[in-house]
């Protein structure tokens, strides 16, 4: 690991991005494509009308891939914090929960989609001639749809293992297949539509069995009976991992059931009718995946190059990563654009033969509905770029503006005002208000990178080595923002002759992992409430999870050694099986942690509640995520003492006097 955070911060910038956003690409494209061909050999081999149907049915597969993707990239994450804990057997239990309960939602979503499959086609916008062929199409993919989520899942989580080789491998077969029977169901066994979906069904179950085949090779992890049984706190856990992906996904899937529906309504008061539209605007909008596909894969790629020299107040090369990521992504949209405006009878007609009134909406689509697709190479690559630099809000906010906040009100109200063309019109709208937010965002940002020059320097806590203490023994030291806590954790250490740690870690993670000392203090045992929309599908572990980790080797470390008292950083949770630690909480009432704030830390009074509890809310939405355990639960702690009862200086003594009497219980 050393290794490569010293590339990150060494290497020149533009060999790293090839080295990492390259896989990213062909994955996404490979993923992109494969929604493609299906439409491709439709077109040519039965008809608009089928493809339109195709186009219906297709929400049906991004839900399913919203809740793989969820519990894919949840597992995931959580394999990768559990190993990082050296937690191999709960990793496992993570990935067993993940794909059983995988399992068990695929199969009651294909249920409900074969028993409902008309009422969900009326949802997604059908139409009375798409529908005999909607209903053909959906009824084959919905039983595919297990296979298809299961197999998208394990993808993700053998990514996590280790064999990136072998998900990209079995995407590819999959890919590859669908395209060979494609052609041989519907041109040689004349099954049209319904060929068709056999394929893809065929072509997921290959990609399917391939990743099951996988499961008894996981390099990392075994997975037994005990693994599968399922266990809420850990499901829950692993949901929240994958709930930005599954977000993600479910606004495609809203948009694409507003857009058909406008789409339908306003196209049959025109002259294009409603089938052309939903056609057209599929085929279009899976083109223009294509592009997006290549943008998202060169940001991915980027993450842990923005996250380590962020970290690292390494901020010229952030800045020239960022220059060579938007730069390339808008030259890649200016070419995009081009190909649409000029070319967009070219590009349709890849899709089959068809008739000029399709020909002409194909012409008004492309011209109109991504009409400022350019704004896409800065929008989509900023989004990346605040997630890997730690701003979940931002990231939040950029990923759902264009689809939520934009583009569906401008659809609907131009739609109302506009008809057919105004719904067009709604792409370039939502993409210029996307587009300026996004610029506004990235300005402020980069200006705070040329202020952010001076590096902070860590307090180094002073140590005591007259030790009183005839067994070791280990303090930790949980407490309230404000009431005293970290005082009598010092008061302690002091009295009993042993080592205080606290910002020590701070120095040593700085040194360990060429972070800088300002930035760790600033993103340590603080987690903001948006935090889960900020874990990146490439980018595996954020900055946040790998200094969890490092706390947790050097907190161990620390403990093996000598006595000592340990401040926070979740140290109760991480040394929870050795029976040498004491476990302390200290809380107090909010107005003595008022007092205190404003006497000690200098803290404005009508400021000071809130900042408090602001940073109370944050250490425990910290303490939560990495320990799945209430921060305040008393529980957690031997003892939980009111620092106001007694006192910072009492309270100090009577610990000591119960830390000497536990050591007499040691034996």
């Amino acid at each position: 690991m050393e290794k490569e955070e010293n590339i990150l911060g060494t290497e020149k910038i533009k060999r790293l991005i090839m080295k990492f956003s390259i896989p990213c690409i062909i994955s996404l494209l490979v993923n992109s494509l494969y929604n493609i061909i299906d439409q491709i050999f439709i077109g040519w081999g039965v008809g608009d009308l089928a493809n339109g149907a195709t186009n219906i049915v297709f929400p049906l597969t991004m839900i399913g891939l919203a809740f793989s993707l969820m519990l894919g990239d949840g597992a995931s994450a959580y394999l990768s914090l559990k190993l990082g804990e050296k937690k191999k057997e709960e990793a496992g239990k993570g990935v067993g929960n993940g794909i059983i309960v995988l399992a068990i939602i695929s199969i009651i979503f294909c249920i409900i989609t074969l028993l409902f499959l008309t009422q969900l086609l009326n949802i997604f916008g059908c139409t009375e001639a798409l529908r005999g062929y909607a209903e053909v199409y959906g009824k084959i993919i919905a039983i595919g749809l297990p296979f298809m989520m299961i197999g998208i899942a394990l993808n993700s989580i053998i990514r996590a293992d280790g064999s990136p080789q072998y998900a990209m491998m079995s995407m590819v077969v999959g890919a590859i297949l669908n395209t060979v029977l494609d052609p041989i169901f519907i041109f040689v066994f004349k099954m049209g539509i319904e060929g068709a979906a056999i394929a893809t069904v065929i072509s997921q179950f290959v990609t399917f069995l391939l990743n099951m085949i996988y499961i008894k090779k996981f390099k990392t992890i075994i997975i037994n009976k005990e693994t599968l049984k399922i266990k809420f706190n850990t499901i829950k856990r692993v949901i929240m991992l994958g709930i930005s992906s599954f977000i993600t996904q479910m606004s495609f899937v809203f948009v694409m059931a507003i857009e058909n529906n406008l789409l339908a309504k306003y196209g049959m008061k025109s002259e294009f009718g409603s089938e052309i539209p939903i056609t057209v605007f599929g085929i279009v909008m899976k083109i223009s995946q294509i592009l997006n596909s290549i943008i998202i894969g060169i940001a991915a790629g980027t993450q842990p190059i923005f996250g380590y020299n962020y970290g690292a107040r390494k901020f010229e090369r952030v800045k020239e990563t960022l220059k060579i990521v938007l730069g390339t992504s808008v030259i890649i949209s200016t070419i995009a654009f081009i190909l649409f405006q000029t070319i967009p009878d070219k590009l349709i007609s890849i899709f089959g033969s068809h008739d000029e009134k399709y020909l002409e909406f194909a012409g008004i689509t492309f011209r109109t509905y991504l009409m400022l697709c350019i704004c896409n190479g800065i929008q989509i690559p900023s989004g990346i770029f605040f997630q890997a630099i730690g701003k979940s809000v931002k990231s939040a906010i950029l990923s759902l503006s264009r689809q939520i906040l934009f583009l569906i009100p401008a659809a609907i109200i131009l739609g109302n005002m506009f008809g057919l063309i105004g719904v067009l019109y709604g792409g370039p709208v939502a993409d210029g208000l996307a587009f300026l937010f996004t610029v506004f965002l990235l300005i402020k940002e980069v200006k705070h990178l040329k202020k952010a020059d001076k590096k902070s320097e860590a307090l180094i806590d002073d140590t005591s080595t007259n030790n009183i203490l005839d067994k070791n023994i280990v303090i930790t030291v949980s407490r309230e923002y404000g009431s005293g806590g970290r005082y009598i954790g010092r008061l302690i250490a002091d009295k009993l002759g042993i080592k205080f740690f606290d910002k020590d870690f701070i120095v040593k993670l700085s040194e360990e992992t060429g972070l800088s000392e300002e930035y760790i203090e600033q993103n340590e045992q603080k987690r903001d409430s948006l935090a889960n929309l900020n874990n990146g599908y490439y980018f595996g572990l954020n900055n946040a999870d790998e200094l969890f980790l490092r706390e947790a080797e050097l907190i161990k470390e620390i403990a093996n050694k000598e006595s000592c008292v340990i401040i926070g950083r979740c140290a109760d949770f991480i040394l929870n099986d050795r029976k040498n630690v004491l476990k302390i909480f200290i809380y107090s009432n909010i107005d003595d942690k008022i007092k205190r704030a404003t006497e000690i830390y200098g803290l404005d009074k009508e400021k000071a509640e809130k900042e408090i509890k602001t940073i109370d809310k944050l250490r425990a939405n910290h303490y939560k995520y990495y320990t799945e355990k209430e921060w305040k639960n008393h529980s957690n702690y031997d003892i939980c003492i009111n620092s106001d009862t007694l006192g910072v200086e009492k309270s100090a003594e009577l610990i000591c006097d119960i830390v000497k009497e536990k050591c007499n219980s040691i034996m």
